[in-house]
């Protein structure tokens, strides 16, 4: 009888469970969920990856691993979605007022969400070598500039989606930052123990925020259990060895491959997200030019990447982080709608 009993909240649990839960629905162990409420099976975390330095009978270091804290709706959906962030996790977790972040959004969606922190970023900062932490004044500055927030420091645009009334959002936007190690080889690190996170998580969709980007591509490249990808304002990109004239390292790459290698980014769709002001930035300018290259070059050998400009689909005032943004909800309706056209 008492089996039978569970069975049946399980049920109406699931029964429950959808895009929005409903005020009255009861969970399995009978509680009502109020309305919006979110009805989490799992959650936890591990690390994945990396190496271990010395004898691990004697005396060693494991290091340079990532760290993945997972969510898992109560009716999931079989595809997971891997949370890349560049500045730290905290950008999916909230919206820029303290509001509803966008993890929550797809938890309620039915997705299972994981979200990453790479090797010595965040909770993974183990490293395998020594590094030193710089504190260089002048950084909430460039954050400003770099979110295009606005034209210069505390001006900002007119309509843009952040509480640009409330200096402590601003504040706390400048606090929840990592430290970041931008470069070609650091990024190649990450990747490879992101490989072993898809090897434990199976099938996801990598969603990604700027440099996040340009490391879900390179993961790509080596595991089959990338199947998507979305990068909002990615600055960095992989392109066939064959491309002339070849641009020079930078942070982001570019990282040229063999056509091979290439090919297994036209087996997946992607799409490469854009916010407002673009064309205010230089150098976001080039950065969005450099994805018009890379996605020409995909669909040039028969993938599917597709760049959506948020303007042109009527959201205006969207900073380099939009799904953070006061209008997520309208940002988040895109992606459902992306993913719900590409199976997942």
């Amino acid at each position: 009888m008492t089996h039978g009993l569970e069975i049946a909240r399980f049920r109406s649990a699931i029964a429950c469970a959808g895009l929005i839960f409903l005020a009255g629905c009861a969970t399995a162990s009978g509680a009502a969920l109020p309305n919006g409420a979110v009805a989490i099976a799992r959650q936890g975390s591990f690390e994945a990856g990396g190496k271990v330095l010395g004898d691990p009978d004697k005396s060693s270091l494991v290091c340079d691993h990532g760290h993945v804290e997972y969510e898992i709706p109560v009716a999931e959906r079989p595809t997971a979605l891997f949370l890349w962030h560049s500045s730290s996790a905290a950008v999916w977790q909230r919206r820029w007022d303290g509001g509803e972040g966008y993890q929550t959004k797809l938890l309620r969606a039915g997705y299972p969400t994981y979200v990453w922190d790479g090797p010595r970023v965040g909770r993974a900062n183990w490293g395998c070598e020594d590094y030193t932490y710089k504190a260089q004044v002048g950084r909430d500055q460039g954050n400003f500039g770099a979110w295009r927030f606005g034209p210069k420091f505390g001006e900002f645009w007119p309509g843009e989606q952040f509480p640009s009334d409330d200096p402590a959002a601003l504040e706390q936007a400048n606090r929840a930052r990592y430290d970041e190690f931008d470069t070609v080889r650091n990024a190649q690190l990450e990747t490879d123990a992101a490989a072993k996170a898809m090897d434990r998580i199976g099938p996801s969709v990598l969603l990604t925020n700027s440099a996040g980007g340009f490391r879900a591509l390179l993961t790509r490249l080596k595991s089959d259990n990338v199947k998507g990808i979305v990068a909002y304002e990615d600055p960095g990109y992989v392109l066939p060895d064959t491309t002339e004239p070849k641009m020079k390292e930078g942070p982001f790459g570019p990282v040229y491959v063999s056509e091979a290698e290439f090919a297994r980014l036209t087996k997946i769709p992607i799409q490469l997200v854009w916010g407002d002001h673009i064309e205010d930035s230089k150098g976001w300018q080039d950065f969005y030019n450099l994805s018009l290259k890379f996605a020409k070059a995909v669909n040039d050998r028969g993938g599917r990447v597709e760049i959506l400009r948020l303007t042109d689909a009527g959201l205006h005032g969207n900073s380099h982080i939009p799904f953070a943004d006061m209008n997520n909800d309208q940002v988040a309706r895109l992606l459902f709608v992306w993913l719900e056209k590409n199976g997942f």
